[in-house]
């Protein structure tokens, strides 16, 4: 068993190292081959050498190309109209400018004087008008302004010869180790380092390292300290006419860095394809060698048992310990890709390998038989239940909960809020150092997922409370909520099933109460009408015959209480009726504004004895609506009726109607004799009347009867009272 263990370790380490080997030098490959310089043909083809390139023909153009001395370039400066006109305006006009210079020095000068130093005090004032005379000249004189300009340049090119001579110990260098030859395609004029009567056809291939025709305007640009180079370079004049060779002589001397880079790129190369070759090799055979090691993998099935053995905590921190320590070991011991050419780099980098293969073949040997374990699930969770990390967070958690439980629940939430504050600092000691990871996640499985379980846990039994509610506010008396537990949002739950209960009881009661009210309603109304009928007829009868005056007035009394003890009934009638919801509607088109003339009709004679003056205003007709006629005409009938009871004698009544889009508004205003009081909604109570001394006739129900018709045909009716103005808005769906 021994021996079989042996061989089986020892052909997964070697699997594991030529695998690693092979993933390091195939990125080797992609990093340092393919889109770096060692796939070129040699260090003349690199872009580090490239740039060496530009950089000395940058130095040519500064250099050769450029003849003329600073004295003769000062020579060459022109001002034109346009830069004396900005530099005239830079800081404002001529009143902006002179008003900031005294503003400038009027504090210098008051400082002078109030420490009686005149002498300083008069400094100041020469100073400044010496400076406001020079500001003035600048807007009279254009040559005063010129000869300012022309300084400010000379200085630019000063600046720029004195920056550019920094340059010429580098240009003198790279000067001794290339060969060129430029002409200029205009003048003829050349530019070269070949001796007297060269030409360009001394720079042939075969004699050269490398060699290259260009225009003299490529390469590189210097970024230089000074501002105004566009200025200096238009007065050099036109550097794109040249053309011609450059390139590195074979006879170059050994001594040069271009030499010394040429040698050592070509052994760097060499070493380095060399590596990715075996490394490679390395990787194919590492699959062969997995795919044909079944023994070896089967193996490790037999080490289950052994494995069980640790606990379960335990293998998960060697696993950790051991998927860490590659990366680690690296970290350490790895060798840099820029150093990697080196013999000592290449023995620290095998070294390294091996002790990485050494750890990620113990990690990936856990990783297997751990996820044979997790697939056992059932065994799995009895085998993390008897963990040393399951029990000491099970105790610690129910103590943390009942600690918990004790507190308010302001100071749950800091608790909480504090916790998870702590794991989120926590987070950021993670780029400090990798060894934290390792300790981080520990909490956040203790602490922090748990912590996260509860939150959830809350937010959810929170958000059944919502929608619980909102089904009770809907009018929805669901089944009571369920929530177990001994915390606040239970007790909560426990609290709004009691509230629950207690609407429904009383929905109950009031839903039996209203019931009974119409019933009683109802069967009054009906047994009332059957004596009522009676009395009426006889009345009438009694009518007919000769009787005296007295009592004929007695009689006419009698006539006139009936008649309205017959409307009160009939309006109570009709009450119940809408109340109980069995009124029925017989919807047809209609013209509300005809509707509404027909009404005022029917009171005309009224109107026209009364001291009122009414106004009546609408849209133009038709205005058509889906209603049914004769129960809106009732609507009008009642608000009219109302108007000319309780009006005030010679005040006027406004009625106007007017139709949107979908909606008509029917406005009623009149003033009224009574006092009216603030809370206008008691006026579509049942027998509540305007009148509260109840000396004119009425029933008390016009207002409530006309609601319930407005509010059948999904209408609204609103009042509004304002000192004794009365309103009444009657607003009607048109049809669709």
């Amino acid at each position: 068993m021994g021996t079989k263990w042996k061989s089986s370790l020892a052909i997964m380490f070697i699997c594991t190292t030529l695998f690693i080997s092979g993933l390091f030098g195939a990125s080797l490959l992609l990093d340092y081959g393919l889109s770096k310089h060692y796939a070129q043909k040699n260090y003349f083809h690199t872009s580090e050498f490239k740039y060496e390139v530009d950089r000395f023909i940058h130095y040519l153009k500064l250099f050769e190309v450029n003849e003329l001395t600073l004295e003769e370039s000062k020579k060459k400066i022109t001002v034109t109209p346009d830069e004396i006109e900005e530099h005239r305006y830079r800081f404002g006009d001529l009143e902006f400018q002179v008003q900031s210079i005294k503003e400038q020095y009027e504090p210098l000068i008051q400082y002078a004087n109030e420490n009686d130093n005149g002498a300083l005090a008069a400094t100041h004032e020469k100073e400044r008008d010496e400076k406001i005379e020079d500001i003035r000249k600048n807007f009279e004189s254009d040559e005063h302004v010129e000869a300012k300009i022309v300084k400010e340049k000379e200085k630019l090119l000063e600046n720029y010869y004195k920056e550019i001579e920094a340059y010429r110990p580098e240009y003198e260098q790279l000067k001794d180790n290339f060969q060129y030859y430029f002409k200029d395609k205009t003048t003829g004029k050349v530019i070269t380092n070949l001796d007297k009567g060269g030409s360009i056809n001394q720079l042939k291939e075969e004699k050269m390292l490398f060699v290259r025709d260009l225009p003299i305007t490529e390469g590189v640009t210097i970024q230089y300290e000074f501002a105004g180079m566009e200025d200096i370079l238009q007065m050099m004049g036109p550097m794109d006419n040249y053309e011609g060779r450059i390139g590195i002589p074979k006879n170059l001397s050994s001594s040069s860095s271009f030499m010394h880079l040429y040698e050592n790129y070509k052994k760097e190369q060499i070493v380095y394809w060399t590596v990715v070759a075996a490394t490679i090799i390395g990787l194919i055979l590492s699959l062969i060698i997995f795919n044909r090691a079944k023994k070896s993998r089967q193996a490790i099935d037999n080490w289950q048992v052994h494995y069980k053995k640790i606990p379960l905590d335990l293998r998960v921190l060697l696993l950790g310990a051991s998927a860490i320590a590659p990366l680690l070991t690296y970290v350490a011991f790895g060798p840099g890709y820029s150093s990697f050419m080196h013999f000592e780099t290449i023995i620290a980098f095998i070294l390294s390998m091996l002790l990485i293969s050494f750890f990620l073949t113990i990690a990936l040997i856990q990783a297997v038989l751990l996820i044979k374990s997790v697939k056992d699930w059932k065994n799995f969770m009895d085998e993390w239940h008897e963990s040393l990390t399951y029990k000491v967070a099970k105790k610690f958690l129910e103590r943390l909960k009942n600690a918990f439980l004790d507190q308010t629940t302001g100071t749950q939430i800091l608790l909480i809020f504090g916790l998870v504050f702590i794991l989120g600092m926590g987070a950021i000691t993670l780029f400090m150092h990798p060894f934290l990871l390792f300790l981080y996640v520990i909490v956040l499985g203790v602490i922090g997922i748990p912590i996260a379980v509860t939150i959830l846990n809350k937010i959810g039994e929170f958000n059944r409370i919502v929608a619980y509610t909102d089904d009770i506010a809907a009018g929805k008396m669901n089944k009571d909520l369920n929530l177990s537990g001994n915390t606040v949002l239970v007790r909560l739950a426990a609290n709004i099933n009691l509230l629950k209960q207690g609407v429904k009881t009383s929905q109950s009661e009031q839903a039996k109460s209203e019931r009974l009210k119409t019933e009683l309603i109802t069967n009054v109304s009906h047994d009332l009408r059957t004596p009522l009928t009676s009395i009426i007829t006889y009345t009438e009868l009694l009518k007919q015959q000769d009787i005296d005056e007295e009592n004929k007035a007695y009689l006419e009394i009698i006539d006139r209480k009936s008649k309205r003890l017959k409307v009160l009934i009939d309006d109570l009638f009709e009450v119940s009726k809408m109340a109980s919801g069995n009124m029925e509607l017989k919807k047809d088109k209609v013209d509300l504004v005809q509707l509404l003339h027909q009404a005022l009709g029917e009171y005309d004679d009224m109107i026209k004895g009364s001291s009122l003056e009414f106004r009546i205003s609408h849209d133009d007709p038709p205005i058509n609506a889906f209603v049914d006629g004769q129960k809106l005409w009732r609507v009008f009938d009642n608000l009219i009726a109302n108007i000319l009871k309780y009006s005030l004698e010679n005040s006027r009544v406004y009625i106007n109607l007017n139709a949107t889009q979908d909606l008509a508004s029917i406005t009623f205003k009149n003033i009224s004799k009574y006092e009216l009081k603030d809370n206008s909604d008691e006026l579509f109570e049942r027998f509540k009347r305007g009148d509260t001394s109840r000396h004119t006739e009425g029933s008390g129900l016009g207002l409530a009867i006309a609601q319930s018709i407005v509010e059948l045909h999904n209408g609204r009716l609103e009042i509004e009272t304002d000192g004794d103005l009365f309103k009444v808005t009657v607003t009607i769906q048109l049809e669709g």
